[in-house]
């Protein structure tokens, strides 16, 4: 294979058969990936992962567990969920069925963009994912009723380590599309980030 195939598919060199276009956002340690879909009568195809071409791009973690997620209803919102070191995740997050719009929050007190947000749209139209490195609270809200999220983590689920950032806290400035959100009773206790305990201190 030619050495710009193995290194930067995603970056602007890709073969004929396969690549991955990475798009620029705000917080450059977030990565939005576009694939490249192959579509024919049949239907279509497409790789969801490669670890030495995400390991091109800077996507070198281990992921150790894989979670799929239905919400019946449009307008759920899950988040804005992170886990604590030692057991920190970070995830690769893509869309099934319908669409999100997904949003990521940096919590990392000594980065330059501390309480910063990127989002984007995924769907099962796009297939767009969403790479969300350790040191970021991450949610969702589902945009379609019946949407499926499924997502690959770098850490295993750790409960004493399970914590949240209040959803629709001013001081993020998240615009959600959706006027009325279903949420779970925990989503509706976390704290705003002035009252959250700063856990990602020596991270950038």
């Amino acid at each position: 294979m030619p050495d710009c195939a193995r290194r930067a598919q995603f970056v602007g060199c890709r073969n004929e058969d396969r690549g991955v276009e990475i798009r620029p956002l705000n917080i450059a340690d977030i990565k939005l990936l576009v694939p490249q879909i192959h579509r024919d009568a049949r239907g279509f195809f497409l790789e969801t992962y490669r670890r030495d071409l995400m390991s091109a791009v800077g996507i070198a973690s281990e992921f150790v567990q894989d979670n799929h997620a239905l919400s019946v209803e449009a307008g759920t919102l899950r988040g804005l969920h992170f886990q604590l070191p030692p057991h920190a995740q970070g995830k690769l997050v893509r869309v099934v069925r319908g669409s999100i719009f997904d949003a990521a929050v940096d919590i990392r007190a000594a980065s330059p963009t501390f309480g910063q947000h990127v989002s984007a749209i995924l769907s099962a139209e796009n297939w767009m994912q969403i790479w969300i490195p350790p040191g970021f609270a991450h949610g969702y809200c589902t945009l379609e009723p019946n949407t499926e999220v499924a997502y690959k983590v770098t850490d295993y689920y750790a409960p004493d380590c399970d914590r949240g950032l209040k959803w629709d806290d001013p001081a993020l400035g998240i615009e959600w599309p959706v006027d009325n959100v279903i949420l779970s009773s925990r989503d509706r206790l976390h704290p705003a980030l002035k009252d959250l305990e700063l856990a990602f201190v020596d991270t950038v």
